[in-house]
């Protein structure tokens, strides 16, 4: 039987990891396996680390992992997946803008798919976000080629061996571009569902913020030259 490890990457969610963490909790008892729960609370300055560590009381199958100062998204997931045992692995953010109950429509297509990418069917985003995803997509598809629709979808399921042999360094807004491209180039099949998307409710966004755009566009230049690196050194090995 697979078992599985969900992955939340949480930065100031003090308002939504209690009922993040209880979605994910009563969809995964539903779903036949063995499961673990993962909150990486990202150097939060707010009380999300102090109600994560309250939640590990009550749900035996959840894990806390902190570290601090913040690290950013990719940092985040990095932590995540380093910690997580399942054969496979969900990540979703701690922000309640998925429905976690949808990981069923990326579970079905496993069976022809290394990686199950989400993508926000009606993105419940503002005009900017909306255009800085379209200006970010359309160079990653320039330098890679097709990847997925949404390529920055927070809902992803995969299967833990990828890892072995794609290699994540990225803590920032790229780790998903670097991820999938990485796969890709490996081979990996990637498949794709559409899957709900809120409004955020509570707590505030990160992904516009000028800073994490540009160190995203400097990471993506980086890792084009270091994944054409990579596999010449693979293909020399062969």
């Amino acid at each position: 039987m697979l078992s599985l490890s969900v992955v939340l990457p949480a930065y100031n969610e003090e308002a939504n990891v209690e009922s993040a963490v209880e979605q994910v909790s009563a969809v995964a008892r539903q779903l036949g396996m063995d499961y673990e729960i993962i909150l990486v609370n990202d150097g939060s300055t707010d009380r999300t680390g102090e109600i994560a560590r309250e939640l590990a009381q009550r749900f035996p199958d959840f894990r806390l992992v902190e570290h601090y100062p913040n690290w950013g998204y990719g940092g985040s997931l990095k932590a995540g997946f380093a910690a997580a045992t399942g054969d496979l692995i969900a990540f979703v953010p701690a922000d309640n803008q998925f429905d976690f109950g949808e990981i069923n429509r990326l579970l079905e297509h496993l069976d022809r798919a290394d990686i199950v990418c989400g993508y926000r069917a009606n993105r419940q985003d503002t005009p900017i976000r909306k255009l800085n995803a379209l200006g970010w997509n359309t160079v990653v598809r320039l330098l890679f080629g097709y990847l997925c629709r949404d390529i920055d979808c927070g809902f992803k399921l995969f299967r833990r061996e990828v890892l072995d042999d794609v290699t994540l360094v990225s803590d920032g807004a790229m780790v998903d571009t670097e991820f999938l491209a990485g796969a890709k180039a490996r081979g990996y099949r990637i498949a794709e569902v559409p899957v709900t998307h809120l409004p955020r409710v509570a707590g505030e966004p990160t992904g516009a913020n000028l800073m994490v755009i540009v160190r995203a566009f400097r990471d993506l230049v980086r890792f084009r030259l270091r994944l054409s690196r990579e596999l010449q050194g693979e293909k020399q090995k062969c």
